[in-house]
């Protein structure tokens, strides 16, 4: 079995220098283009359409996880995309890649720790493996434009978007194309993932915070507050046994609900601008007690091996993708991410992992 983590590690969205981001760095980074690690077997079009509404995915994050110990996983990578489009907003996939340390795309020496040399071009749309890249997302981009046939894109969507924000007049001009690529206000806003330990959180700090700060807003307190005076209303107007029964089942649930949403902003509370979390074979903690997956939700590896977990996504990232547009943009509350136990060895190409959502909706 692949190497399972002891000890959680925090992420945090920090800015960083362009070139820190692009592949041979092997960085974690949220937004932007993708980093994409083996430039051979990249996730088509197909894979990267939402479910529901069928539009392109945007990608959201990757973290670089290798596993020590395991020689075709010296370069792995976790590459998670979510679907922006209102009002679907909804559609998820996460794929899964890794290397050896002797492959074709990267040196078998550490990358440098200093700036390379500017080439002119804003952004890499052609991969040393040749596979060309859409101009909109930075995905694999099997479509070209029909007269400058320079254009690359993964489909008509981001073709269109193109076009509109530009490529009309520069089509004409197919020499300027790679060193003018226009903002399509379909990318997040780009940010390097900063990984430290996470440190031991100690109780008497919790205890020390305001209680509105722990349970929730003054509305929490009366959706706390209610249930206890129709309880008492109910027992003193001689109402039947069978409504006090109810009464008392939503109060135990509403408790349980609170110690799992309290158990959330302890383990946070040390620490609150994290947005990623991450131990492989660990458990997630999980801002609300509905919609917790149980085993049988989180489907095999097609290699036959279970699903374990490895990273998740915190709500807090939310406040760094500028996506609030009226409530019809994305939104979690916790985003699980789970993978093969065994971390199959799949050469180049890229593999679906499973990943689950938690909405803030769920929560009390």
């Amino acid at each position: 079995m692949a190497a399972l983590a002891s000890r959680v590690e925090l992420g945090f969205a920090e800015e960083a220098p362009p070139w820190r981001l692009r592949s041979d760095q092997f960085p974690s980074k949220v937004g932007g283009r993708p980093a994409w690690l083996g430039e051979a077997g990249l996730p088509g079009p197909g894979d990267l359409a939402c479910a529901r509404c069928g539009r392109p995915l945007a990608f959201l994050l990757q973290v670089y996880a290798p596993l020590p110990g395991r020689a075709d996983a010296f370069h792995r990578g976790l590459f998670l995309f979510c679907c922006r489009e209102p009002p679907c907003c909804a559609g998820l996939r996460v794929f899964r890649n890794q290397l050896p340390r002797k492959n074709d795309f990267y040196s078998y020496e550490p990358p440098s720790e200093n700036p390379p040399p500017e080439t002119g071009e804003s952004v890499c749309l052609k991969l040393k493996s040749g596979a060309l890249l859409c101009r909109v997302c930075g995905c694999l981009g099997p479509k070209t434009c029909s007269q400058c046939h320079k254009a690359h894109y993964c489909g008509k969507v981001h073709q269109a978007l193109d076009w509109r924000s530009g490529h009309k007049q520069a089509c004409s001009q197919p020499d300027h194309l790679d060193h003018a690529i226009p903002d399509h206000n379909f990318l997040f806003p780009e940010f390097e993932i900063v990984i430290e330990t996470e440190d031991e959180i100690k109780p008497e700090v919790v205890e020390k915070e305001d209680a509105t700060e722990i349970v929730g807003s003054m509305s929490k307190q009366f959706q706390d507050f209610i249930p206890q005076v129709i309880k008492h209303n109910a027992w003193e107007k001689g109402l039947s046994e069978a409504l006090e029964e109810e009464l008392d089942s939503m109060a135990k649930h509403e408790s349980k609900e609170d110690k799992i949403f309290q158990k959330f902003k302890t383990q946070i509370a040390l620490e609150p601008e994290q947005i990623l979390r991450y131990g492989r074979g660990l458990a997630p903690i999980w801002i609300s007690g509905e919609n917790i997956p149980q085993e049988k939700d989180i489907p095999a590896c097609p290699c036959g091996a279970k699903r374990i977990f490895e990273f998740q996504v915190m709500p807090q990232l939310l406040n760094y993708l500028k996506a609030d547009r009226l409530g019809t943009s994305v939104d979690w509350g916790i985003l699980a991410v789970f993978t093969c136990a065994e971390s199959c060895s799949l050469g180049t190409s890229y593999t679906e992992e499973f990943v689950w959502k938690q909405d803030v909706a769920d929560t009390p």
